[in-house]
């Protein structure tokens, strides 16, 4: 039941992102056409320090939701196909670690964001973002008082932990366009490159995650065409076998 509801939720998020990044490419062409036609419109031109400023907090952004926490998830994951009991737990710490790193580099970026940036929440970003730092606590403080393995409410902190970090994941992804959308309009600089690269990271990560999901089973369909491919030579034949095989005199 909870791998069935995991499954389309993990669609359903699918079809947001996809749905979100044609929005984000729509927008861009709409707000490129109202710059060409409003002669008035004051385009920023940052200063050397404040472009320093926007591109350290885009990369820690980037870094935290668009790649460590996606990267955490990966690795968790790898604990479906694990039976080792020491290297689960260093799956498990990895996990951790990788989670912790995520929310201090957020938290470091929302801090820059706040004294060194403009911030009136009147844009998408803003308010995503802003929300994202509530909910990226989430999943850390959910791991922190993990039940115990076949107590009551185990199954339910699973779905609960399993559903927030997927969701605080797409959503900071989600953000990480925003972002790159907000600054292109400000500043009417290029991002088709780093949308691009963004994107074909998403889609590796994106690929990667599916591919677990069917790794066990593409495990053993090759276990058992290599046994099914395996037939007796004459000299693993036993004697039965020969004397049936032995041409008649």
């Amino acid at each position: 039941m909870v791998q069935a509801a995991q499954k389309l939720i993990l669609h359903v998020a699918i079809f947001l992102v996809a749905h979100l990044l044609t929005l984000v490419s729509a927008t861009e062409k709409h707000t490129k056409k109202i710059i060409h036609e409003c002669s008035d419109y004051k385009i920023l031109q940052p200063s050397p320090k404040l472009s320093l400023q926007i591109i350290l907090h885009a990369i820690l952004l980037w870094a935290s939701m668009g790649f460590l926490m996606p990267i955490a998830i990966l690795v968790i994951r790898m604990k479906n196909q694990e039976e080792n009991g020491r290297r689960l737990k260093m799956i498990v710490y990895a996990h951790a670690a990788l989670q912790i790193v995520s929310v201090l580099l957020v938290a470091i970026a929302i801090i820059m964001s706040v004294i060194n940036l403009e911030n009136f929440f009147d844009n998408t970003h803003q308010r995503l973002g802003l929300a994202l730092y509530v909910a990226i606590w989430l999943p850390l403080v959910a791991g922190i008082f993990r039940p115990d393995r076949g107590t009551k409410y185990r199954g339910v902190w699973y779905a609960f932990h399993w559903l927030i970090g997927v969701t605080v994941t797409l959503l900071g992804i989600v953000a990480v366009y925003l972002g790159l959308q907000a600054y292109n309009t400000k500043t009417r600089r290029s991002i088709r490159v780093w949308n691009w690269l963004f994107s074909a990271e998403v889609a590796v990560i994106a690929f990667i995650y599916l591919l677990q999901e069917k790794w066990h089973y593409i495990k053993q369909s090759g276990g058992i065409l290599s046994k099914d491919s395996v037939r007796p030579t004459d000299q693993e034949a036993s004697p039965t076998q020969k004397k049936e095989l032995a041409p008649m005199s």
